[in-house]
Order: C-alpha cells, then structure tokens, then sequence
C-alpha cells in the first residue's frame, strides 16, 4: 500500500503522523510553483556547489580512464606479455565484474560513512589497482589491478551523481548531475587520444592524477547536507547547507523541508533489499532499475571497450575513428549538460534512443554488405556514420540521463539499497555485453548490431510508458509523486 494511500486511509498511527509534514511540505512545494519568492534565491551564491561539484567528477573522470584503458592498449599488452585473446577479454571485462561489487557495496558504505568516505574509498581502490598495473609482469596482476579499478568506478558510479543531486538547487541539479556524465566522457575520450603516443604502462600512471585531485579536494568541500541530516548531525546539516548557498542566503524554509522529508521517512523501517518490491516503492525502482537494463544491454560497453577493432573490421582507420569518437561524445554530452534542464529528461531520452537505433541499423548494414561482398566501397563510410551516431545519440541522452534519474527517485531511506541495486544491474549489464560482444561479432557482426537496435527500440517504448519528466521539481517533490 503506497505511502499516501495509507495517511488516507489511516491505517496506522505512524502514517497519520506523517502526513503532517508530508502536507507541509506540498502545500510549500505549491508556494514555490504558484511565483512565490524561494528564501534563498535572492542572496544564494552557489559558488561552493561548483567547486563540490568539480571536486566530486574527478572520481568521474577517474571512471572514464578505467574504462578507456583496455581500448587503445589492447595490442601492445597483448604483444608484451604475450596474453591470448581469451586471456585480455578477461582483462577487459573484469573491469565490469569490479563494479557490480562496487555497485552491491557502494550504497552501504554511502550511507554509514557518508558521500565524501565513500569516493575516499573508491579512490583508494583506483590507485591500488593503477600501481598493479603498472607494476604487472603477467596476467594475474593485470587482473587484480583491473579488478580493484573496476570496484572504484562501481563506487564511483553510484556516489558522485548522488552527492551532486543532494548538493545541488533544483534549478541546477540537472545539469550538474550531467557533469558526471561529462566527465567520464572525458576520461574515456583522453584515454583514447594519449594512448595512441603513451605507452601501456605509462597511460597507467595517468590514471593517478585524478585520484590526487579528488584525495585532496575532498578536505575543502563539505559533506551532503541532506546525509548529514539523515544521521542526526544536526549542526553540521545547517553549516553545510550555509556553506552551499552562501553565507548570505536565508535556508531556513530549505532545511525545514528537508528536515520534514527525513524525519517522515526515517520513521519507516530501515530498508532491506526485498523492502524494495513493496507497492510503495515499487515503480521507483522500475524506473531505475529499467532505465540502467536498457542503457548497458543497447551495447554501448561492446562499442566503447572494442571500437578500435570495430572501425579495422570494416576497413577504416582505428586511430582516426577513435580520435572522432572521443572528441564527439565530449562535445555531445557538454551540450547535453545545457539543455538538461530545459528540454527535460524524458525527451532526451527519447531522442537519444531513437538515435542508438538508427546508429546500430546502419552500422549493421555495413556489417552485413561487407560479409556479402555488397557495395564494399560504401561499408567503411556506413560504419563509421553509423558509430559516431550511435555514440553522439547515447552521449545526448541515454549516457548521462539515466543516472540523473537514478539520484533523484529513490527516497533517502532507501536510497542506499536501491541506488546498489540500479549500479549492480548496471554494471552486470556492463559485464555481460562487454564479455559477449567478441562472441557476438564472430557469429554475426551484422546481427550484433541488430539485437542492439532492437534492445534500443524497446527502450523508446519504456521512457514512453513508465519514465515520468523530473526537471524543475525538488527531489522530495518527484519522491513523494512517484512514490504515491
């Protein structure tokens, strides 16, 4: 029985006493929506918000050079410590295994040791594993490295957009939170370009810098508020808050409703995994939980971790086809940062899928002139025109969009264990199709990119029928809807 159902029906004492503040609270919500003057619009200055945002996508950038790392080195690993195929798809994918136990432990650690602990934690991980692989003389320590740099981005994964979401106005959040998407752009796309002149090892030590800017970075920048609130750190909540939107601003009303949110939902239960398929939840984590299944099995891992050999196979050169790769899902995902807010979440969506389906259509078409000697001339330009769709499409939605969503339904009570959940399913999704798309190649490279572009058409139809639009709302606001 959903939260609202029960204060109406008044099945039980505790729910009559929460739809006071719940009450409260949307009758405030009302105020803002209907012009009425936010208290801390007219002397906010979001400066620190900036920088805690800055500070919190470098553990995004460090996500995109784990994951750019296995690309642009494949061969010259390979070459060096004379791995077989078999032996670097293992490499490769136990990357995404790190991550799903990231993704199961990344919630937890979030919340009992707070947002700022955990990329602490994920940081450590990432530079233990940089220094395995630095260090490697053969494929086991390659694999502990890349393993224990798999587990930091699936903690990554999950915290930074969290924390940017809990830090960031509503009028900000999502463009914000598309930063961390940005970012990882980013850091897949500078993996891409230096590796082509840094050697294997030397590319590993790169993977450090970010770690030594968010190490520090994180001394300067302060706790989410709303993790503080949720622990009873009472004074620390309001300091943290000040400090967020400047010393001058008015955040009372604010941390009233923040305060009003929190105190109704922490008198629920502490959630468990299977508290998540309650009625009351249950669309929420449909919601990001569907969202995650259809981001990573549309095949963006399989394109991202082997588009090198994607562009050789059909005949045009890898360097200059990875280097347009790069530098267009930055640009893309830059812009996409812009208009989050504006155009809102549910068209990009759309868009973006939409894109990802005709992107894999030509890109299998060309696949499929070239096994039946059709056309050869015309299968490079095909290719091509159809990844840099499919990666410019995924970058302008589908990439950053899910997990701004991801930060903003899930209420702060079960936050943790449902925020665990999406980045696991999204990170088994991760594994599964990098692991697999080799072995889908060689059965039939035109029929890889068709399963995709089926797998994409059934997202159109999700984001249509369940996803609802999130911009300009309070994350209370979207919880309390959703969660009705």
């Amino acid at each position: 029985m959903a939260i609202r159902e029960d204060i109406e029906k008044g099945n039980n004492s505790f729910h009559e006493e929460a739809s006071v503040p719940l009450l409260q609270e949307q009758k405030n919500m009302a105020d803002e929506e209907d012009g009425h003057t936010d208290q801390t619009s007219s002397k906010a200055n979001f400066w620190m918000v900036y920088v805690s945002t800055f500070v919190a996508v470098c553990g995004s950038f460090e996500f995109g050079s784990c994951a750019g790392y296995s690309s642009p080195t494949q061969t010259a690993i390979r070459e060096d410590l004379s791995l077989t195929i078999a032996e670097y798809s293992v490499f490769g994918s136990i990357l995404t295994f790190g991550a799903m136990i990231g993704a199961i432990t990344s919630g937890p650690i979030a919340d009992f040791i707070g947002r700022k602990g955990a990329m602490r934690t994920a940081t450590g991980f990432c530079v233990a594993g940089w220094l395995a692989i630095y260090f490697a003389k053969g494929a086991l320590a390659l694999d502990i490295g890349r393993l224990a740099t798999g587990y930091g981005m699936g903690v990554f994964s999950y915290v930074v957009p969290v924390f940017i979401a809990e830090i960031a106005p509503k009028n900000l959040r999502g463009a914000l939170t598309t930063i961390n998407q940005l970012m990882i752009c980013c850091g897949v796309s500078v993996a891409f370009i230096i590796g082509t002149v840094l050697t294997w090892r030397t590319l590993a030590l790169t993977g450090l810098i970010p770690c030594a800017i968010l190490l520090f970075g994180l001394f300067f920048i302060p706790e989410s508020p709303r993790w503080l609130a949720k622990i009873g750190r009472e004074k620390e909540f309001e300091a943290a808050l000040q400090d967020l939107r400047g010393k001058d601003a008015d955040i009372s009303k604010e941390a009233a409703d923040i305060r009003d949110y929190i105190e109704t939902l922490q008198r629920l239960q502490k959630a468990k995994m299977l508290d998540l398929f309650q009625q009351r939840y249950l669309r929420s984590v449909i919601i990001g939980v569907g969202l995650m299944v259809f981001q990573q099995f549309g095949g963006i891992n399989g394109i991202c971790f082997y588009v090198s050999n994607i562009f050789e196979s059909a005949g045009f050169s890898a360097s200059v086809g990875t280097i347009i790769y790069a530098i267009l899902q930055v640009v893309i995902t830059g812009l996409n940062a812009t208009v989050i807010d504006k155009a809102g979440r549910k068209p990009l969506l759309l868009v973006s899928s939409a894109g990802l389906v005709l992107g894999c259509i030509l890109s299998g078409i060309s696949f499929y002139l070239k096994d039946h000697n059709l056309a050869l001339n015309s299968v490079p330009i095909l290719a091509v025109t159809g990844i840099l769709m499919y990666i410019g499409s995924f970058s302008a939605g589908m990439g950053a969009v899910p997990w701004v969503v991801m930060s903003e339904i899930f209420p702060i009570n079960i936050k943790g264990v449902a925020g665990s959940l999406a980045t696991l399913v999204n990170w088994f999704g991760a594994w599964a199709v990098s692991y697999t798309f080799n072995f889908l190649m060689s059965w039939s490279s035109y029929g890889t990119f068709i399963l995709y572009a089926a797998i994409n058409a059934l997202a159109i139809l999700f984001v249509v029928t369940v996803v609802p639009e999130t911009k300009g709302k309070t994350l209370e606001q979207i919880q309390a809807a959703i969660n009705a």
